[in-house]
């Protein structure tokens, strides 16, 4: 008897001790349990459709008349939609030709016939090129090349930026039609009489017969910051994964979706489009963010779940205070890049809204749910990824720009705490697909022989840390992080300090090169609060009060507005190149002299440049 009772109460000590131990034990089990639970539902979908086609048209069989998309007051339920897509197939296919293999552009902004063009593409077997709408010229050329597209199909309101280069697209054999019902442009036909005129009934499986989750489903442009657009490789198998996200996030089958985020960019496609999709909610649609709008759409609605990128949240934070800030039904805000004091002030604000903060890359094959919801982190190690996909933060060079190797020429692995570059090891689980037709570029993201030799991992250019209780924090990205004075520098340490000064909106912090001088020097452009001037009083005090001197800002520069990619980051690359020059800059500039921030002038400028002050 007593041997029974020991064993009975050595099974309920057990929890307790795995507890103290770890006190997320019980959080990161149920974690690992709904993964295993996702992973065995993608299983299931695999086999029933290899591709990321099959959620879709589970949910059309379970509730053909549930809403699905929500635009601008007309609602299109599950059932509309497939209907709609085997119409736009059944004309790419019989009038435009396109075939099983074939890549086509899509070339358009958030409405729904986008949605329908890509669910279309993939029952034909085709790969999606998806094109930024804010592309022209040049880049435009370029995206539609590197992915060997020969058809682009492009909306009414983007025919101008298509116009501009037609001899160039016909020079290069690609057919341009346009999503509308007539065109009179040259060499541009238009398909929307057609498609409305088309049968709304299902197109044969067997026109994507040999499509599997390897194939190429779409080919999505990573925005960078310099350099022209690079075509990440996106097959269905990653689609599949991306779209269990919401289900990670505990996202239900009655939430309602409220989706502004560029569909040409991973967040709007893979998690809003396809996380939707698979988990059979109703998207609410908007062409591209409104902060004025934004909480007026949500309780016209109902939503209940929000995605956020970048600087959104504090854009809304930033809006007056009003007595319905509480008066919705969000509960829940996926996405990444928030600041831990915005993520602190939105959640006093707008109330008891649980953010799910991700990390993960394109293109890359390692990624981080802060399932628990700590302030600041963007991720949480769980021990059942960590033996799935394995990973690393290593120790890196921010110098010489590359990771810092032992003796043997393996890489080192940084002690919790530490900050290190993350990489994630290739393997056909976690596999890299690189970058349509630029093998340099591709080849530059791996690291070879990082702790074993032979292994490869993905570079993710991202500089991690990972406390003792497995939650990650960004801390830079290697090219951001730059070194002064034998110093490294976090930008985003130094931008948070100066968001601190009260006349300063935005800031955008980099390192620029001083003729004489090695490394690179921290710079700053700022936006300054409506009606209000540069205190450079205050902020001088701030930045020596709080930042050590290798790590202040010398330069200054005052701009309108800061200039930010499709998916809200900063752009860097012009204000690097342009540097402190006031020949060649005509925003505000000052220079932190010993009493502090003064205008830049020539003389200052030549006299730096001339090695006459040393910095």
């Amino acid at each position: 008897m007593w041997v029974i009772f020991s064993i009975l109460a050595g099974l309920v000590l057990v929890p307790l001790f795995l507890y103290l131990g770890n006190p997320y034990f019980f959080k990161d089990l149920d974690y690992a349990v709904r993964a295993i639970r996702c992973g065995v539902g993608l299983q299931r979908k695999q086999k029933r459709c290899p591709s990321f086609l099959g959620g879709f048209l589970e949910k059309v069989d379970l509730h053909p008349q549930k809403a699905f998309v929500v635009f601008e007051d007309t609602s299109y339920s599950y059932g509309q939609a497939d209907g709609l897509s085997n119409r736009v197939a059944r004309v790419l296919s019989t009038h435009v030709q396109v075939k099983e293999g074939d890549t086509v552009a899509v070339f358009s902004g958030n409405e729904p016939v986008y949605i329908w063009t890509c669910l279309a593409l993939a029952k034909l077997g085709c790969t999606a090129s998806l094109l930024n709408s804010n592309i022209r010229s040049k880049s435009l050329l370029h995206c539609l090349s590197c992915c060997g597209a020969k058809v682009l199909l492009v909306a009414p309101d983007l025919r101008a930026a298509v116009e501009e280069v037609m001899p160039a697209l016909l020079q290069q054999g690609v057919r341009v039609f346009v999503l509308s019902d007539d065109c009179a442009s040259e060499g541009i036909e238009s398909l929307g009489e057609k498609i409305q005129q088309a049968s709304d009934q299902p197109v044969s499986p067997q026109l994507r017969a040999n499509t599997t989750i390897k194939s190429p489903a779409l080919y999505i442009y990573t925005s960078g910051t310099t350099g022209l657009p690079k075509a990440a490789l996106v097959t269905h198998e990653r689609l599949l994964q991306a779209s269990m996200m919401y289900g990670l996030c505990n996202v239900r089958a009655d939430d309602v979706l409220y989706l502004y985020l560029p569909l040409y960019h991973a967040s709007g496609f893979f998690m809003g489009l396809c996380g939707a999709m698979d988990t059979g909610i109703t998207v609410i649609l908007r062409r591209k963010f409104s902060t004025s709008q934004f909480w007026n759409d949500c309780r016209k609605h109902n939503v209940t779940v929000i995605q956020y990128i970048g600087e959104i949240m504090r854009y809304l934070c930033n809006t007056p205070k009003t007595p319905s800030d509480r008066d919705h039904k969000v509960r829940m805000a996926i996405g990444n890049g928030i600041r831990a004091d915005t993520w602190a002030e939105f959640v006093q604000r707008f109330g008891d809204i649980h953010i799910c903060e991700c990390y993960g890359a394109t293109e890359g094959n390692v990624g981080f749910i802060n399932y628990i919801g700590k302030v600041g982190a963007i991720g949480k190690e769980n021990f059942l990824q960590r033996m799935m996909t394995p990973y690393a933060l290593i120790k890196y060079d921010t110098e010489k720009e590359e990771p810092i190797r032992d003796s043997h020429g393996f890489c080192i692995e940084v002690p919790k705490g530490q900050t290190g570059l993350l990489v994630g090891k290739i393997s056909g689980r976690a596999p890299f697909r690189g970058y349509a037709n630029n093998k340099q570029q591709t080849e530059r993201k791996k690291l070879k022989d990082v702790l074993v030799k032979g292994d490869v991992y993905f570079n993710t250019g991202d500089l991690l840390k990972i406390d003792q209780h497995g939650f990650v924090y960004f801390q830079d990205r290697i090219g951001d992080t730059f070194r002064w004075k034998g110093e490294n520098v976090a930008t985003t340490e130094v931008a948070d300090h100066l968001l601190m000064v009260d006349c300063i909106e935005e800031a955008n912090v980099y390192g620029v090169k001083v003729p004489g001088h090695e490394g690179r020097i921290g710079m700053a452009a700022l936006t300054l609060k409506e009606g209000m001037d540069f205190d450079s009083s205050s902020t001088y005090q701030h930045v020596k009060s709080y930042l050590p001197a290798y790590a202040r800002p010398q330069f200054i520069r005052i701009q309108e507005a800061l200039v930010v990619t499709g998916t809200f980051k900063l752009m860097k690359s012009a204000l690097v190149e342009e540097g402190f020059n006031p020949g060649i800059i005509s925003d505000p500039l000052y220079y932190l002299s010993s009493q502090g921030y003064v205008p830049m002038t020539h003389d200052i400028f030549n006299n730096i440049t001339e090695g006459r002050i040393r910095l």
